[in-house]
């Protein structure tokens, strides 16, 4: 339905006080305002889905009623610019294996990610540093995991989900490894959902060490899947970007951490960068049936989220870490004080 209104082919049936359409082509305009805020993701789960629908029903006297619906999909906005996506989260761990009354070296497993928050199409760099002091071949391993949680009638469901599997080579006995900046994919999943007191869906990178014969020793990241990608350079806001030059040059403001955008209504739109529009790509998980039980729909009812993704994510590592100040202070000597 959509496009041009034909009102001349309406007659209005007086008895029952509904209109009428004529034999032919009928088309017309409708629109809807949707809610800015207090809304969560489109997902489609196991044990229960957020689904956004349009439903239209045609009355035939004597007959079947004619319905239609279409699903669509509608993105609660998470910017992974926030100064809390983009802190680096790191994590240690060692285990120690027993055999009998023999106990070997322990094994040990640094990891740490650049930052926090990502989109889909984008590429988790991990840094990681094993240590196999124990007599058995180790094997690292690197999964994006996936938890829903369903909450309804005071109890609790979980589907756990893996994505994007990165194996490195075996740790021989007695010896070290590490990765720099090891890719791991991150493919079209719904972006996190934290919003909603039904359904949630959280993201961890898992680094695991798999040892033969006893349980793997591993470390989870916990990461969140955003809609807003990064931006490559900070976007001339005048009045964030004149607050931040006031900051005090401190440890704490010392890194490139870009401001989050503005509402839209304090943004000056000449002042923006060209910028691409957002791409979107098919829910990995594939479509589904949105036919209900009391639904007698007639076409199409399968349905597939499309989220947020960035295409050729071009990957640049962070800057490196030195503990040499580039702003020291200057040094006032005695005589000058």
């Amino acid at each position: 339905m959509g496009g041009k209104n034909d009102l001349s082919r309406y007659k209005l049936d007086s008895e029952e006080g509904r209109e009428k359409l004529a034999e032919g082509h009928h088309e017309f305009p409708f629109s809807f305002q949707l809610p800015s805020g207090g809304v969560s993701t489109s997902f489609e789960g196991k044990y229960g889905s957020i689904r956004y629908w349009l439903k239209s029903e045609m009355e035939k006297p004597w007959s079947f009623n004619h319905k239609t619906k279409k699903a669509f999909t509608l993105i609660s906005p998470i910017d992974i610019n926030r100064m809390e996506y983009l802190m680096m989260v790191e994590k240690t761990t060692e285990k120690t294996l027993c055999c009998w009354c023999c106990t070997s070296g322990p094994i040990s497993l640094y990891a740490r990610i650049d930052r926090k928050g990502y989109c889909p199409g984008e590429s988790i760099a991990i840094t990681a540093d094993f240590e196999n002091l124990s007599s058995r071949t180790i094997v690292p391993h690197a999964t994006l995991h996936q938890t829903q949680t369903f909450v309804a009638g005071g109890k609790s469901r979980f589907r756990r989900s893996k994505f994007t599997i990165v194996t490195g080579l075996a740790i021989q006995p007695s010896r070290m490894a590490n990765w720099d900046s090891q890719l791991l994919k991150i493919p079209a999943v719904s972006p996190s959902i934290v919003n909603s007191c039904l359904i949630r869906v959280d993201y961890a990178v898992r680094i695991t060490l798999q040892i033969p014969g006893v349980y793997n020793l591993s470390v989870d990241l916990p990461v969140v899947i955003g809609t807003v990608p990064l931006r490559t350079q900070p976007p001339n806001y005048r009045t964030l970007q004149s607050n931040m030059e006031n900051l005090p040059r401190s440890n704490e403001t010392r890194l490139t951490f870009y401001p989050p955008a503005p509402p839209y209504n304090e943004v000056d739109m000449s002042s923006l960068p060209d910028e691409s529009p957002p791409m979107y790509a098919e829910c990995v998980e594939g479509s589904v049936d949105i036919t209900e039980d009391d639904d007698n729909i007639i076409g199409d009812t399968r349905f597939t989220p499309m989220y947020a993704c960035v295409h050729d994510y071009p990957y640049q590592p962070p800057p490196a870490y030195s503990e040499i100040d580039p702003h020291p202070a200057p040094v006032v000597e005695e005589g000058q004080r």
